[in-house]
């Protein structure tokens, strides 16, 4: 193997492992904004508990009891779709980044790849107009697939995003309904 072989390994081992530290670092800022999340909303739900639960013994009659229910379930169903729309955009965010940092090194891999067939398609022009075609044939074949593969993950978290608008608006009214009306 030559000096510039060993070299171009080492330049293709280094870049990889950033890559895998970018997608490391990545998780791990997801998994502590959800650790975040997650405690913040246990408290909220310890409390907002809490002080339900003392609003609840402090009742003296039924009608009380109704209005008192009522007026406790749509503080915790506001809070429930906080942390839903926290909990899909901190996904929503995780996912464009991974998407963001994959797309950069399909990107720098397509680049090699079109390099090194060229280099070899110089070295052994014969063979090289055969490997060369293959592997043009092979690049355009996956990058075809990746730019579909892209736009399904686009249209999915279209989807999802639509999905989580409609359960959330559905949700704020079936909220709204059982406010009780002064």
């Amino acid at each position: 193997m030559s000096t510039i072989d060993l070299e171009q390994l080492a330049q293709s081992q280094k870049a990889n492992a950033q890559v895998m530290m970018t997608l490391v670092r990545t998780a791990f800022h997801g998994l502590e904004q959800l650790s975040a999340l997650n405690l913040s909303a246990s408290r909220e739900l310890f409390n907002t508990s809490t002080n339900g639960a003392q609003q609840l013994l402090a009742v003296k009659d039924p009608k009380e009891l109704k209005d008192v229910a009522a007026s406790l379930a749509r503080p915790n169903v506001d809070k429930l779709l906080e942390y839903s729309r926290s909990l899909y955009e901190l996904a929503a965010n995780m996912q464009r980044e991974i998407t963001s940092v994959m797309e950069d090194q399909y990107s720098t891999m397509r680049h090699n790849a079109a390099g090194l067939i060229e280099k070899t398609g110089v070295g052994t022009p014969i063979s090289g107009d055969v490997f060369g075609a293959a592997m043009k044939q092979m690049m355009n074949a996956s990058s075809t697939a990746f730019e579909n593969i892209s736009q399904m993950a686009k249209q999915m978290t279209d989807i999802v995003d639509s999905n989580v608008k409609a359960a959330t608006s559905a949700t704020a009214q079936a909220a709204a309904a059982l406010t009780p009306k002064k």
